[in-house]
């Protein structure tokens, strides 16, 4: 090898080592926060502890989230994508109200979604991907009867995600991931905010059903049990409008104070 070779190649060693190793570490650490801004957000806006309709900056969410800005700048543009976050100029960003009619139409775009997932997940699905499910399904079953629906809720965020990696079709996660963040919060105010239905044996129930016919590629069966679950979830919205104050669901509803004046009423409550 002659010198100038040897010199080339001494300097693509020098120049490619730093371009290849050091930014990995800091590139994973940034999706990590990212998502991780992502699931904190996404978990208050299911349980409501950021109130449907009310107005937020991003800083707020800062405090709220205990994370820094920039992971929740991007976690709010993803929530905003998904129609869950409202970005208002120049009055913030808004936690979007729930709109029971738009909702229960959402439901029935998300029957046709499933029902097309789940068929491939049954159809696709790896004795790794069968294995995880039969594993959670077990899970689900021993804490059956002890299960919070705040802890249920992370394990249908996994079985979501599972089903949706059998399927093997990535297009799928941005259409569907909005969808059932919409109506895990519904499910968690049917639970939470109606009386008498605290208990949350059917909803387990209904998405063992699901685990138990994907995980043993029971296809017709998925489908069907798939639509089980959709039709008790459409349930849950006639028991939500006879039971649940409108003012809890769109906080910009609630009376202004009789002493307040225009200085003094924020913009959430004029809006």
């Amino acid at each position: 090898m002659s010198k100038q070779a040897s010199k080339r190649q001494v300097k693509s060693e020098v120049v490619k080592g730093p371009t290849t190793d050091t930014p990995a570490p800091a590139r994973r650490n940034a999706v990590n926060l990212l998502d991780l801004a992502y699931e904190r957000l996404e978990h208050l806006i299911v349980t409501c502890e950021l109130r449907p309709g009310a107005f937020l900056t991003i800083q707020d969410l800062q405090n709220i989230s205990g994370l820094s800005r920039t992971p929740v700048h991007q976690a709010v543009t993803r929530l905003a994508t998904d129609t869950l976050i409202i970005v208002r100029p120049r009055h913030g960003l808004q936690i979007a109200p729930i709109d029971l009619a738009r909702e229960r139409l959402l439901l029935t775009l998300r029957r046709d979604l499933e029902r097309f997932v789940i068929r491939l997940a049954a159809e696709r699905s790896s004795s790794s991907h069968r294995n995880q499910m039969l594993h959670l399904a077990r899970q689900l079953r021993e804490r059956r009867d002890a299960i919070s629906i705040s802890e249920f809720n992370a394990f249908d965020r996994r079985i979501d995600q599972l089903i949706l990696a059998a399927a093997g079709e990535p297009f799928l996660e941005h259409t569907l991931r909005p969808l059932h963040t919409v109506f895990r919060r519904i499910g968690w105010i049917y639970h939470n905010r109606t009386s008498g239905h605290s208990n949350i044996g059917q909803t387990i129930d209904t998405h063992l059903s699901v685990l138990d016919a994907v995980a043993n590629r029971e296809i017709e069966l998925a489908v069907g049990s798939s639509d089980t679950l959709i039709d008790f979830v459409d349930g849950m919205f006639h028991v939500i409008e006879q039971n649940v104050d409108p003012e809890f669901l769109d906080c910009t509803l609630e009376p202004i104070p009789p002493a307040a004046t225009d200085e003094q009423t924020p913009n959430a409550a004029r809006t």
